[in-house]
Protein backbone atom coordinates (compact mmCIF):
# COMPACT_ATOMS: atom_id res chain seq x y z
CA UNK A 1 0.00 0.00 0.00
CA UNK A 2 1.41 3.40 -0.98
CA UNK A 3 0.13 6.94 -0.80
CA UNK A 4 -2.93 8.90 -1.74
CA UNK A 5 -2.14 12.50 -2.70
CA UNK A 6 -4.30 15.41 -3.77
CA UNK A 7 -3.72 19.13 -4.01
CA UNK A 8 -6.79 20.80 -2.50
CA UNK A 9 -5.57 24.24 -3.61
CA UNK A 10 -2.24 25.86 -4.47
CA UNK A 11 -1.56 29.55 -5.02
CA UNK A 12 -1.36 32.94 -3.37
CA UNK A 13 -5.06 32.76 -2.46
CA UNK A 14 -4.51 29.64 -0.35
CA UNK A 15 -2.60 26.37 -0.09
CA UNK A 16 -3.52 22.94 1.25
CA UNK A 17 -2.28 19.48 0.25
CA UNK A 18 -3.45 16.04 1.33
CA UNK A 19 -1.09 13.09 1.86
CA UNK A 20 -2.35 9.84 3.30
CA UNK A 21 -1.73 6.15 3.74
CA UNK A 22 -4.41 3.63 4.65
CA UNK A 23 -3.77 4.30 8.35
CA UNK A 24 -2.52 7.91 8.52
CA UNK A 25 -4.01 11.05 6.98
CA UNK A 26 -2.20 14.39 6.84
CA UNK A 27 -2.73 17.94 5.64
CA UNK A 28 0.13 20.19 4.59
CA UNK A 29 -0.76 23.84 5.21
CA UNK A 30 -4.25 25.24 5.67
CA UNK A 31 -4.38 28.58 3.90
CA UNK A 32 -8.09 28.50 3.11
CA UNK A 33 -11.28 28.53 5.15
CA UNK A 34 -12.11 25.55 7.27
CA UNK A 35 -15.29 25.08 5.25
CA UNK A 36 -13.41 24.94 1.94
CA UNK A 37 -10.89 22.41 3.28
CA UNK A 38 -13.60 20.26 4.86
CA UNK A 39 -15.61 20.19 1.64
CA UNK A 40 -12.53 19.53 -0.51
CA UNK A 41 -11.59 16.56 1.65
CA UNK A 42 -15.13 15.24 1.38
CA UNK A 43 -14.85 15.47 -2.40
CA UNK A 44 -11.94 13.00 -2.30
CA UNK A 45 -13.72 10.73 0.23
CA UNK A 46 -11.77 11.86 3.29
CA UNK A 47 -13.55 12.76 6.52
CA UNK A 48 -11.84 15.75 8.16
CA UNK A 49 -12.41 14.08 11.53
CA UNK A 50 -9.92 11.37 10.52
CA UNK A 51 -7.02 13.79 9.84
CA UNK A 52 -4.06 12.82 12.07
CA UNK A 53 -1.93 15.92 11.65
CA UNK A 54 -1.60 19.34 10.04
CA UNK A 55 1.93 20.32 9.00
CA UNK A 56 2.96 23.92 8.31
CA UNK A 57 5.64 24.98 5.83
CA UNK A 58 5.73 28.65 6.91
CA UNK A 59 3.65 31.38 8.49
CA UNK A 60 2.35 33.37 5.52
CA UNK A 61 -1.43 33.81 5.57
CA UNK A 62 -2.02 31.78 2.41
CA UNK A 63 -0.65 28.80 4.36
CA UNK A 64 -2.20 29.27 7.82
CA UNK A 65 -5.57 31.00 7.34
CA UNK A 66 -7.65 27.97 8.35
CA UNK A 67 -5.32 26.49 10.96
CA UNK A 68 -7.09 27.77 14.06
CA UNK A 69 -10.57 26.78 12.88
CA UNK A 70 -9.49 23.26 11.96
CA UNK A 71 -7.68 22.74 15.26
CA UNK A 72 -10.53 24.03 17.41
CA UNK A 73 -13.30 22.29 15.53
CA UNK A 74 -11.67 18.93 14.84
CA UNK A 75 -8.85 18.67 17.43
CA UNK A 76 -6.22 18.19 14.73
CA UNK A 77 -2.62 18.18 16.04
CA UNK A 78 -0.39 20.88 14.55
CA UNK A 79 3.17 20.03 13.49
CA UNK A 80 5.39 23.08 13.12
CA UNK A 81 8.97 24.14 13.84
CA UNK A 82 9.56 26.36 16.85
CA UNK A 83 10.46 29.58 15.03
CA UNK A 84 7.44 29.36 12.74
CA UNK A 85 5.17 28.64 15.70
CA UNK A 86 6.43 31.72 17.55
CA UNK A 87 5.52 34.05 14.69
CA UNK A 88 2.18 32.43 13.80
CA UNK A 89 0.68 31.58 17.20
CA UNK A 90 -0.95 34.97 17.73
CA UNK A 91 -2.56 34.89 14.27
CA UNK A 92 -4.68 31.76 14.61
CA UNK A 93 -6.65 32.38 17.77
CA UNK A 94 -6.71 30.26 20.89
CA UNK A 95 -5.75 26.60 20.44
CA UNK A 96 -4.96 23.84 22.91
CA UNK A 97 -1.31 23.61 23.89
CA UNK A 98 -1.47 19.81 23.90
CA UNK A 99 -2.21 19.90 20.17
CA UNK A 100 1.05 21.70 19.29
CA UNK A 101 3.82 19.31 18.20
CA UNK A 102 7.14 21.09 17.58
CA UNK A 103 9.62 19.40 15.27
CA UNK A 104 13.33 20.11 14.85
CA UNK A 105 14.82 21.43 11.64
CA UNK A 106 15.78 18.72 9.14
CA UNK A 107 15.14 15.88 11.62
CA UNK A 108 12.80 13.13 10.46
CA UNK A 109 9.89 12.00 12.62
CA UNK A 110 6.87 9.72 12.32
CA UNK A 111 3.17 10.50 12.30
CA UNK A 112 1.51 7.10 12.41
CA UNK A 113 3.09 4.97 9.71
CA UNK A 114 4.36 7.93 7.63
CA UNK A 115 7.94 9.14 7.99
CA UNK A 116 8.10 12.94 7.67
CA UNK A 117 11.33 14.75 6.79
CA UNK A 118 11.37 18.57 6.89
CA UNK A 119 14.09 20.34 4.90
CA UNK A 120 15.17 23.94 4.54
CA UNK A 121 13.79 26.03 1.68
CA UNK A 122 14.48 29.68 0.84
CA UNK A 123 11.67 32.19 1.22
CA UNK A 124 11.07 35.48 3.01
CA UNK A 125 9.54 33.76 6.01
CA UNK A 126 10.88 33.00 9.47
CA UNK A 127 12.01 29.38 9.06
CA UNK A 128 10.33 27.87 5.98
CA UNK A 129 10.53 24.18 5.16
CA UNK A 130 9.57 21.68 2.51
CA UNK A 131 8.50 18.15 3.41
CA UNK A 132 9.16 14.63 2.21
CA UNK A 133 6.84 11.79 3.17
CA UNK A 134 7.80 8.12 3.08
CA UNK A 135 5.52 5.13 3.56
CA UNK A 136 7.01 1.69 2.95
CA UNK A 137 8.92 2.26 -0.32
CA UNK A 138 6.92 5.18 -1.67
CA UNK A 139 7.91 8.83 -1.34
CA UNK A 140 6.22 12.19 -1.95
CA UNK A 141 7.98 15.57 -1.68
CA UNK A 142 6.53 19.08 -1.58
CA UNK A 143 8.74 22.06 -2.43
CA UNK A 144 6.95 25.37 -2.91
CA UNK A 145 7.58 28.99 -1.84
CA UNK A 146 11.32 28.82 -2.39
CA UNK A 147 13.24 31.36 -4.44
CA UNK A 148 15.98 28.86 -5.21
CA UNK A 149 16.69 25.16 -4.98
CA UNK A 150 20.03 23.98 -3.62
CA UNK A 151 21.93 20.75 -4.12
CA UNK A 152 20.72 19.68 -0.67
CA UNK A 153 17.10 20.07 -1.75
CA UNK A 154 17.77 18.19 -5.00
CA UNK A 155 19.29 15.34 -3.01
CA UNK A 156 16.20 15.20 -0.80
CA UNK A 157 13.60 15.21 -3.57
CA UNK A 158 15.21 13.32 -6.46
CA UNK A 159 14.21 9.88 -5.19
CA UNK A 160 10.54 10.83 -4.83
CA UNK A 161 7.81 9.03 -6.72
CA UNK A 162 5.73 12.21 -6.80
CA UNK A 163 7.11 15.75 -6.56
CA UNK A 164 5.05 18.88 -5.98
CA UNK A 165 7.21 21.72 -7.25
CA UNK A 166 6.58 25.43 -7.47
CA UNK A 167 6.35 26.96 -10.96
CA UNK A 168 5.18 30.38 -9.87
CA UNK A 169 5.87 32.85 -12.65
CA UNK A 170 7.22 33.74 -16.05
CA UNK A 171 10.17 36.10 -15.51
CA UNK A 172 9.29 38.43 -18.40
CA UNK A 173 5.70 38.69 -17.23
CA UNK A 174 6.92 39.76 -13.79
CA UNK A 175 9.31 42.34 -15.24
CA UNK A 176 6.58 43.95 -17.35
CA UNK A 177 3.78 43.59 -14.80
CA UNK A 178 2.11 46.46 -12.96
CA UNK A 179 3.67 45.32 -9.69
CA UNK A 180 5.77 47.91 -7.84
CA UNK A 181 9.51 47.43 -8.18
CA UNK A 182 9.99 46.19 -4.59
CA UNK A 183 7.48 43.39 -5.19
CA UNK A 184 9.11 42.40 -8.49
CA UNK A 185 12.47 42.21 -6.71
CA UNK A 186 10.93 40.05 -3.98
CA UNK A 187 9.38 37.56 -6.41
CA UNK A 188 12.54 37.24 -8.52
CA UNK A 189 14.95 37.00 -5.56
CA UNK A 190 16.45 33.88 -4.02
CA UNK A 191 13.93 34.35 -1.18
CA UNK A 192 10.95 34.69 -3.51
CA UNK A 193 9.42 32.13 -5.84
CA UNK A 194 10.59 29.70 -8.52
CA UNK A 195 10.09 30.66 -12.17
CA UNK A 196 8.81 28.31 -14.86
CA UNK A 197 12.31 28.09 -16.35
CA UNK A 198 13.90 27.21 -13.02
CA UNK A 199 11.22 24.63 -12.35
CA UNK A 200 11.86 23.09 -15.77
CA UNK A 201 15.58 22.76 -15.08
CA UNK A 202 14.91 21.19 -11.69
CA UNK A 203 12.47 18.70 -13.17
CA UNK A 204 14.98 17.75 -15.85
CA UNK A 205 17.66 17.19 -13.22
CA UNK A 206 15.58 15.07 -10.83
CA UNK A 207 14.20 12.94 -13.65
CA UNK A 208 17.63 12.41 -15.17
CA UNK A 209 19.42 11.70 -11.87
CA UNK A 210 16.63 10.31 -9.73
CA UNK A 211 13.45 8.26 -9.97
CA UNK A 212 10.73 10.92 -10.04
CA UNK A 213 7.75 9.76 -12.11
CA UNK A 214 5.11 12.37 -11.35
CA UNK A 215 5.64 16.13 -11.14
CA UNK A 216 2.84 18.52 -10.19
CA UNK A 217 3.50 22.20 -10.89
CA UNK A 218 2.28 24.32 -8.00
CA UNK A 219 1.69 27.84 -6.68
CA UNK A 220 1.15 29.35 -10.14
CA UNK A 221 0.74 33.12 -10.06
CA UNK A 222 -2.62 34.50 -11.18
CA UNK A 223 -1.05 37.69 -12.53
CA UNK A 224 2.31 36.51 -13.85
CA UNK A 225 1.67 33.06 -15.27
CA UNK A 226 -0.79 30.89 -17.16
CA UNK A 227 -1.29 27.16 -16.56
CA UNK A 228 -0.60 26.45 -20.24
CA UNK A 229 2.57 28.55 -20.16
CA UNK A 230 3.93 26.86 -17.04
CA UNK A 231 3.20 23.40 -18.44
CA UNK A 232 4.69 24.08 -21.88
CA UNK A 233 7.80 25.80 -20.50
CA UNK A 234 8.62 22.90 -18.20
CA UNK A 235 7.73 20.34 -20.86
CA UNK A 236 10.01 22.01 -23.43
CA UNK A 237 12.97 22.12 -21.05
CA UNK A 238 12.50 18.46 -20.11
CA UNK A 239 12.34 17.42 -23.76
CA UNK A 240 15.37 19.58 -24.64
CA UNK A 241 17.18 17.32 -22.17
CA UNK A 242 16.26 14.24 -24.21
CA UNK A 243 13.42 13.04 -22.00
CA UNK A 244 9.81 12.63 -23.02
CA UNK A 245 6.83 13.94 -21.05
CA UNK A 246 4.30 11.12 -20.84
CA UNK A 247 7.03 8.50 -21.08
CA UNK A 248 9.95 9.41 -18.81
CA UNK A 249 7.89 11.76 -16.65
CA UNK A 250 4.21 12.51 -16.06
CA UNK A 251 3.58 16.25 -15.76
CA UNK A 252 0.48 17.80 -14.22
CA UNK A 253 -0.81 21.02 -12.67
CA UNK A 254 -2.31 22.07 -9.36
CA UNK A 255 -4.96 24.79 -9.19
CA UNK A 256 -5.57 27.95 -7.19
CA UNK A 257 -9.28 27.50 -6.55
CA UNK A 258 -10.11 23.82 -6.91
CA UNK A 259 -8.84 20.37 -6.12
CA UNK A 260 -6.55 18.58 -8.52
CA UNK A 261 -6.27 14.98 -9.58
CA UNK A 262 -6.08 12.28 -6.92
CA UNK A 263 -2.89 10.23 -7.18
CA UNK A 264 -2.40 6.77 -5.76
CA UNK A 265 1.33 6.11 -5.53
CA UNK A 266 2.26 2.47 -5.17
CA UNK A 267 5.55 1.07 -3.90
CA UNK A 268 7.96 1.18 -6.81
CA UNK A 269 11.17 -0.55 -5.75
Amino acid sequence: MGFKFCSLASGSSGNCQYVGSKETKLLIDAGLTGKYITNALQDIDIDVNTIDGLLITHEHSDHIKGVGVLMRRFNIPLYVNEKTWEVMKDRIGCVKGKDIRLFSDCEAFFIGDIRVKPYDIYHDACNPVGFSFVHNKSKISITTDSGCVTDEIIDEIKDSDLLVLESNHDVEMVKFSRYPWFLKKRILSDLGHLSNDTAGNIVAEVVKNGRVKYVLLAHLSKENNFPELAYETVKNIVEENNMKVGLDINLDLTYRNRIGRVYNIRDSF
